[in-house]
């Protein structure tokens, strides 16, 4: 027998990997191929192996049901429980009216509250402006209301209504003693103008004693009602600074003391004024008395 050549020895021997092989090497020290066995393969087959057991309905029921056990016991603790509800910064009718709105059944989980809906429903309250509502430490649903504080009076449909200062229904009045220190507003679009309305009532001054309120006319402008039938007709602009001349000259020469019914200022460079029939006819039998002389 032959001895084998030397070169098919060492092609027989050869320790030089494999082309497949050493493209594995390769593969295997770039640093996107390790993350993929080190991180993507792993979960992929975790991935699986759930999906696969979730597939069947025994296991998806007993998992639920697990689910539910669990938060059942964790929601009926005792430190989540609520046992009582305060209301704060509330008038006693109105926290009264959060009561009724919110009919909670103590005690009850702080999960089965639903805080954002009993928000809606307590600023939904025409008296209430802004409410905050939260689960105080010790189970109490606390409710911090800001109501809205009544300023002016309206005369209505429904009667004497409350306002606040942006013109908001607060609630309706009984009576007008209840509120003798609020002005009263009327006409139409009076709600809409109360601010205007509030910067008139706050220069009357001397007139407070006799005004009875404020007429929105045409929903435009006011006119200054006051006692014996007298109003003064205020322009549609600048009408505080109107009424503060009105009231200077009042105080100047009484003017409003005499028989007037009507002060005109609506043209602000020709006002006018309406006297009194009482007045009129005096001025008549003057100017008779006047003429026979002559």
């Amino acid at each position: 027998m032959q001895p084998l050549s030397r070169k098919s020895q060492s092609a027989r021997h050869d320790p030089a990997p494999s082309r497949l092989k050493y493209r594995f090497e390769r593969l295997k020290l770039t640093p996107g191929f390790r993350f993929c066995i080190r991180v993507v393969l792993p979960f992929a087959l975790s991935v699986g192996a759930v999906s696969l057991w979730f597939a069947s309905d025994d296991n998806r029921l007993a998992f639920n049901q697990m689910i539910s056990e669990v938060r059942e016991t964790v929601e009926s603790r005792p430190e989540f429980q609520v046992k009582l509800m305060a209301v704060d910064g509330a008038t006693s009718i109105v926290a009264e009216d959060i009561r009724k709105i919110l009919p909670v059944d103590f005690p009850v989980s702080s999960f089965d509250l639903d805080l954002g809906k009993m928000h809606e429903t307590v600023v939904a309250l025409s008296a209430v402006r802004d409410a905050t509502v939260r689960v105080r430490q010790g189970g109490i649903l606390q409710v911090e209301v800001v109501e809205r504080v009544p300023k002016v009076l309206r005369r209505g449909d429904r009667g004497l209504e409350l306002l606040d200062e942006t013109g908001a229904f607060v609630r309706l009045a009984n009576a007008r003693a209840d509120y003798a220190k609020l002005p009263v507003i009327a006409g139409d679009g009076a709600h809409d103008a109360v601010k205007e309305a509030l910067a008139l009532y706050a220069v009357t001054g001397p007139l407070k004693a006799r005004l009875r309120g404020f007429e929105r006319m045409g929903a435009r402008r006011w006119d200054v009602v006051l006692d014996h039938g007298q109003r003064i007709l205020l322009p549609e602009t600048k009408a505080v600074r109107a009424l503060e001349r009105t009231i200077a000259m009042d105080q100047a020469i009484q003017m409003l003391g005499r028989d007037l019914t009507v002060v005109d200022l609506r043209l602000t460079q020709r006002p006018t004024i309406r006297m009194g029939e009482d007045a009129v006819q005096a001025m008549r039998s003057s100017n008779t008395i006047k003429a026979g002389g002559e």
